[in-house]
């Protein structure tokens, strides 16, 4: 099995060709049976590539003769293969979207009663990973920590661990409904495993056109996690900074966020943790006021402000006292 690699242009990234340690907190998890029910669904992925060698993956079944896994897992493949009760199920196509790293494999002979259901993900819900890795299905449970708005979904990010191998894994709520396909983690901090959301899935069910051959993808097709860190996301950046503790960074790059995601309650979040940290308690409480105006369920936003208050020993307050602007 090929080593993770490490974006070099982001040191906090590193690639998922994912696999995970049964681990996490004692959260409500999947019960054994409803595990081996998923069996059927979580199926490994097999990948001949070009340039020789193979590597593994995870795929979950979503539908008849439809097995969703990641694209940097299949990119580089002359010959993708599903496992399902030791038999070699060859996939004939894909639907590729590259830079949201899903790729839905056409997988002739799989069962779509075995297809599991799509659901959304919340803040704070008890959800279990599920996938192959060294050779058996292997779960891990976690919890949702943020949802990342991103082209019409929301990456989750959770503390289910998982580490190299299990790609195209599946994130499921604990009525074993897929919410999220896992993908890739950060390097340097707990809590930062990425999946992505069924809302992108969804899309590609609903588009029956755009199949292609089974073949090795142009040089330079990256996901978004995968790009020069200048050009990724808003949330990737600001977790970077974040986990290096660069406020000073991190204030800039959250008010220009701000600025260009207005109904966004995250980046006037991070805005006031970045001001917090730098002794702004003033500017931080505002920040974090209008995070809350914003989104009045924020849980993190909350926190903060109570903790901020707390230490500070400032008057509560019902609404942002000045406008929310940058």
């Amino acid at each position: 099995m090929p080593t993770v690699p490490i974006v070099p242009t982001a040191r906090a990234l590193v690639a998922a060709t994912l696999a995970w340690l049964l681990a996490g907190p004692a959260l409500a998890a999947l019960d054994p049976g409803t595990l081996i029910k998923l069996s059927t669904s979580v199926l490994k992925v097999e990948v001949i590539r070009a340039q020789g060698g193979y590597s593994l993956g995870s795929g979950v079944v979503v539908g008849a003769d439809a097995v969703v896994t990641n694209c940097h897992v299949t990119r580089d493949a002359r010959l993708i293969a599903v496992l399902q009760g030791g038999v070699r199920l060859p996939a004939q196509s894909q639907r590729v979207d590259a830079y949201h790293d899903l790729c839905l494999l056409r997988v002739r002979g799989i069962d779509g009663a075995r297809a599991v259901e799509l659901a959304d993900a919340a803040i704070g819900q008890a959800v279990t990973a599920v996938g192959h890795t060294a050779g058996a299905l292997q779960s891990s449970t976690g919890e949702v920590l943020a949802l990342h708005r991103l082209d019409g979904g929301r990456v989750i990010r959770s503390t289910n661990y998982f580490n190299s191998g299990a790609s195209g894994g599946g994130l499921f709520d604990t009525e074993s409904r897929l919410v999220g396909i896992l993908s890739f983690r950060l390097r340097g901090a707990t809590g930062h495993y990425f999946a992505m959301p069924t809302e992108w899935l969804a899309r590609q069910l609903r588009d029956a056109q755009g199949e292609q051959p089974v073949a090795p993808r142009p040089h330079g097709e990256l996901a978004f996690w995968e790009q020069p860190l200048e050009s990724q996301p808003f949330f990737l950046r600001a977790a970077v900074m974040e986990i290096d503790g660069d406020w000073r960074a991190l204030q800039p790059l959250a008010a220009e966020w701000a600025r260009h995601d207005v109904d966004d309650p995250e980046p006037w979040y991070l805005l006031g943790v970045a001001l917090d940290r730098q002794n702004l308690p003033g500017e931080a409480r505002h920040a974090l006021e209008c995070s809350l105006a914003l989104a009045p369920d924020f849980a993190s936003a909350r926190a903060e402000l109570e903790q901020l208050s707390s230490r500070r020993d400032l008057p509560e307050r019902s609404a942002p006292s000045a406008p929310c602007r940058l």
